[in-house]
């Protein structure tokens, strides 16, 4: 299917989910917005129009745009109000039981027709889709964090995953004014796998007594890189990024290597910009 996606059911109302929704949205969609946790949904969109009004403000985006993203904008209390969509969004947290159960229920509530996407960063698709009695609805488009800002959606297929639910998600995306990429179903996909290898390289150059400052500036200006590594640590979160390090080991099998400086200031409370002091002191 080639045609703009219509309307579409986003599950899940986080930072990731209100994003996917948002784009989507931007651009003429109908996104029904659901979460369980009651409530969610509506605070969603208030956070979304929040930050539409600043960024109109800051002339990043247009009234036209803010009024038409916010149009489009549908929270809901029940699945079944969003019933007969193209799409369905899962982004849940990162737990592959929890997407699976997901999964089970949508494949009830859905059309036969309804392509079902899962904005997983690490989780194979595969597996995810086990339980599943039709796989080949499942693809994975993995969205990144800010999803307005930034460009990049990884569409990645599972063993069962059809060619149609493939090309659908990949001309749903360049519609949003995203570049799709195909990557393999192997843990970190693409992206991950190779930041992976860059931000456990900076831990260890970062306990051979090199300082954070001199790691992200010679990233920055020697890699041509927007952030530094221990910058985009302290961002995304330390715990977040032990608990990706952790998993992406375990996915290929080898030995944790996260060194002693993360795990200490993560067990210290300090997680980065969230929490106000991580590898750097933040402002809260």
């Amino acid at each position: 299917m080639n045609s703009p996606i219509q309307n579409l059911l986003v599950v899940g109302t986080g930072t990731m989910g209100g994003g996917i929704a948002q784009v989507a949205a931007a651009v003429g969609a109908t996104v029904f917005l659901y979460d369980l946790v009651p409530g969610a949904a509506v605070k969603a969109r208030q956070r979304i129009e929040d930050s539409l009004r600043r960024a109109e403000t800051k002339g990043y985006v247009t009234a036209t745009v803010r009024e038409r993203t916010l149009k489009g904008l549908r929270p809901i209390e029940c699945m079944d109000e969003a019933r007969g969509v193209a799409v369905v969004v899962e982004a849940v947290r990162e737990e592959l039981s929890v997407k699976q159960a997901v999964f089970q229920e949508l494949e009830k509530k859905t059309q036969p027709e309804t392509s079902l996407w899962t904005n997983t960063s690490m989780i194979s698709i595969t597996e995810i889709a086990r339980p599943m009695r039709h796989p080949e609805r499942l693809v994975g488009v993995h969205f990144f964090n800010p999803v307005p800002r930034m460009e990049l959606v990884e569409i990645i297929a599972g063993e069962r995953t059809s060619e149609a639910t493939l090309v659908t998600a990949e001309a749903s995306v360049r519609h949003w004014g995203k570049t799709p990429v195909r990557a393999p179903d192997r843990p970190g996909f693409i992206v991950n796998r190779l930041l992976d290898a860059l931000l456990r390289e900076a831990l260890a150059l970062h306990e051979e007594g090199v300082s954070h400052m001199e790691i992200d500036t010679a990233v920055r200006l020697g890699l041509n890189f927007p952030m530094g590594p221990m910058e985009l640590m302290d961002l995304v979160g330390l715990d977040t990024i032990q608990d990706c390090l952790k998993s992406q080991a375990a996915g290929m099998k080898r030995p944790v290597d996260c060194g002693t400086d993360l795990p200490r200031l993560v067990a210290e409370g300090k997680f980065g910009k969230k929490s106000g002091e991580g590898f750097y002191t933040y402002e809260t």
